[in-house]
C-alpha cells in the first residue's frame, strides 16, 4: 500500500448478521473490522503520496514517510507507520488460514498459495507501473513467496522464533518500514498456528493487558521520536518502534469495543472496508488520483485538513458501495477474482454466492459475520 505500508446474498450477509466462510467455516469478526480500521488509516497515510505521482515520475517503493506532517504534527504521529503493522500482521493471519483451509480441501495446498500470491504480485505490478509506484501488494507477494510460503515446512516454535528476530533486527539496525514487513507477517503467521486467533474475541483481560504495556511503551517512544530530528542516528528506531506499539493499542482498544454495546457500530463501520480491502485499496489510488486531477495538487502536497476531507470522500463512497454489493456477493470483485486465481473456476463455483450458500456449523448455529477464515 503506502509510504505508510502497506495490503478477504439476497439475503442478509452484512455486519451483525449470520454467515460462514467459503470453507464452511465461521468468519471471525474481529480480523475484518481490523482490516477495515487498517485500510481506513493506510489512506490517509497514502492520499499525499499517491497526489504527488501528478508532479513527479520518480516516487520510490516505500512504507515509511520521509518526515513528519507539518501541517498537523498530530496526523503524523497518529497516522504514520501506526497501520501497516496491522494490515501486515493481517495478512500473515490471513495466510496461514487460508493454508488450515487448503489443506482440507486439496492435496498440494502449497501449490493454491503459491498461485494466489503469484496473483498478487500480478496485481500489484499492475497497480504499480499504471496508477502508483508506491504501491505494496508487490512487497506483500514477493515477500510471501521468499518467507511466508517457506515457512509452512517450519514448525511453529521456530516461526515465531524467526518474526521476532526480523521484527526486533531493522529496530537494531535503525531501519524501519518494508524490512518489518517479513517479520509482521511471520508473526501473524505463528499467532494463527497457536491458536490466539480462534480465541481473539473470547478474552478481556489479554487485550487490556496488552494495550496497557504497548501503551506504556509507546508514550516515551513517541517522545523520543519527536525529539529526534528526521534522519539523525536513531530516528528510524523511534520511528518504527513507535509506530508498532502504537499499532498494538490500536489492536488491543478494538477488540476491547468489540466486547462493549458498541459492536455493532464497529462492525457496520469497518467490516464491509475490511471485507472489501483489495479492491477499496486499488480503487482509492483512482478516487485519490481523480481528486488531485480535479481540485489540483500543490507540488508540497495538501495541508492536512484537505487530506481528511479526501480521505473523507474516498471512504465514504467505499463503504456504501461495499455494504450493497456484500448483501448480494460474498467477495468484492477484486477478492472473487483473487480467489478464482487461486482455486480456479469449480473451487469458485462450490463457493457459491448468496444465502444458500451460508451453511450451519458443526454446533448448530450460523457464524458471526467477521472476517473469512479462507484468508480472504
Amino acid at each position: 500500500m503506502p509510504p505508510e505500508t502497506l495490503p478477504p446474498a439476497p439475503g442478509p450477509a452484512g455486519p451483525g448478521h449470520p454467515t460462514t466462510t467459503f470453507s464452511g467455516r465461521p468468519r471471525v469478526a474481529a480480523l475484518d473490522v481490523l482490516r477495515g480500521f487498517a485500510l481506513c488509516g493506510i489512506l490517509l497515510a497514502n492520499v499525499k503520496p499517491i497526489a504527488h505521482m501528478i508532479h513527479t515520475t520518480q516516487a520510490t517503493l516505500s512504507v515509511v514517510p520521509a518526515g513528519q506532517d507539518d501541517s498537523w504534527p498530530g496526523l503524523g504521529l497518529f497516522v504514520d507507520q501506526r497501520f501497516f503493522p496491522i494490515f501486515s500482521l493481517l495478512f500473515g493471519v490471513g495466510f496461514s488460514l487460508l493454508l488450515a483451509s487448503a489443506t482440507e480441501r486439496s492435496p498440494r495446498p502449497r501449490v493454491l498459495l503459491l498461485r494466489r500470491l503469484l496473483a498478487l504480485l500480478a496485481v500489484g505490478l499492475a497497480h504499480m507501473f499504471l496508477l502508483w509506484r508506491g504501491d505494496v501488494l508487490t512487497v506483500y507477494a514477493v515477500v510471501g513467496l521468499l518467507v511466508l510460503l517457506p515457512s509452512t515446512w517450519l514448525p511453529r516454535r521456530v516461526v515465531a522464533g524467526l518474526a521476532a528476530v526480523l521484527v526486533v533486527t531493522p529496530l537494531v539496525l535503525d531501519t524501519n518500514g518494508v524490512p518489518l514487513v517479513p517479520g509482521l507477517f511471520l508473526l501473524g503467521s505463528a499467532l494463527t498456528r497457536y491458536g490466539v486467533i480462534d480465541r481473539l474475541e473470547r478474552s478481556v483481560r489479554v487485550p487490556a493487558a496488552l494495550g496497557l504495556a504497548f501503551a506504556a511503551g509507546a508514550v516515551p517512544a513517541v517522545w523520543l521520536q519527536v525529539g529526534t530530528p528526521a534522519g539523525a542516528p536513531y530516528f528510524n528506531t523511534w520511528f518504527g518502534l513507535a509506530g508498532l506499539l502504537t499499532a498494538g493499542v490500536y489492536v488491543c482498544g478494538l477488540l476491547l469495543l468489540l466486547r462493549t454495546p458498541l459492536r455493532p457500530v464497529l462492525l457496520r463501520v469497518f467490516a464491509p472496508l475490511g471485507r472489501m480491502a483489495l479492491t477499496n485499496y486499488l480503487s482509492a489510488t483512482l478516487l485519490v488520483l481523480l481528486a488531485a486531477h480535479l481540485i489540483g495538487s500543490p507540488p508540497d502536497g495538501w495541508p492536512s485538513a484537505t487530506v481528511l476531507l479526501i480521505a473523507g470522500a474516498v471512504l465514504v463512497p467505499q463503504w456504501l458501495v461495499s455494504t450493497l454489493w456484500l448483501r448480494r456477493h460474498r467477495q468484492g470483485p477484486m477478492e472473487q477474482l483473487w480467489r478464482w486465481a487461486t482455486w480456479g473456476p469449480s473451487g469458485t463455483r462450490r463457493a457459491g454466492a448468496g444465502p444458500d450458500a451460508t451453511r450451519v456449523t458443526g454446533r448448530g448455529r450460523r457464524a458471526a459475520d467477521g472476517s473469512s477464515r479462507d484468508g480472504l
